[in-house]
């Protein structure tokens, strides 16, 4: 790190990127949490627990008349996706620095919501093949295990044509929003990105090495009459 005059040297203020890369690195952030989405729905699986059940002539009923284990699986996502919302924004804003605001708010909940979606998707999937073929082959009375699913979210559709998440699929936006919002309001710069600070010796805009004015005396004016000797 620099020093000038004893005081460090503040990163240079930051150039805005063309709108059309601050997009690009946009999408491009929404897509990488999407795919994060994985991982993060194989450990909802393997954290959420099975729910037993009856094979009835026409289908399974639950093996229990009220059972918890879908509600610890509501629980399950909702914790792991405020803290996977928490985490993304987190990154977003250390890590895509020149894209910080609106355009970096509205990648960090778009991709929230895209992990989201695909997380709830590869859960409810794992296990599911097994399910439905014991759901069709097993004999009446036989116990078996359906695998987690989402009873406080999921998608409903508008019109039939317009798919809208509701419930806890919308947590993890939520908490990418609430923790971006906070990091831009504790932010110290306006632009939310580090700049230099008048008035500071070294992070001034004027050059640093400019050298400080003489403090010693004037030489005398033409003509002026000369100290006696002693």
């Amino acid at each position: 790190m620099e020093y000038a005059a004893g005081y460090p040297l503040a990163p240079p203020a930051e150039p805005d990127l063309p709108r059309g890369r601050a997009v690009r690195l946009a999408l491009l952030a929404v897509l990488a949490s999407s795919v994060l989405g994985v991982p993060l729905g194989l450990l909802w699986a393997a954290l959420a627990p099975d729910t037993p059940v009856l094979k009835v002539a026409d289908g399974a009923i639950y093996a229990e008349p009220q059972p918890e284990q879908p509600i610890a699986a509501d629980g399950w996502f909702s914790l792991l996706g405020l803290g996977f919302g928490v985490l993304a924004a987190l990154a977003l804003w250390f890590l895509l620095r020149r894209v910080r605001g609106p355009v970096g708010l509205l990648a960090a909940v778009l991709g929230a919501l895209g992990a989201a979606l695909v997380a709830w998707q590869v859960g409810r999937r794992t296990g599911l093949a097994d399910y439905e073929r014991l759901l069709q082959g097993a004999p009446v009375g036989q116990a078996f295990e359906k695998p987690a699913d989402l009873r406080a979210g999921g998608i409903e559709w508008v019109l039939g044509v317009l798919p809208v998440p509701h419930g806890n699929l919308l947590l993890p936006a939520f908490g990418a929003a609430v923790t971006y919002t906070l990091l831009a309001g504790w932010s110290r710069w306006p632009s939310l990105r580090p700049e230099r600070e008048p008035g500071v010796p070294g992070l001034s805009w004027e050059s640093a090495g400019t050298p400080a004015p003489s403090a010693a005396p004037e030489p005398p004016a033409p003509g002026a009459a000369a100290p006696p000797h002693g």
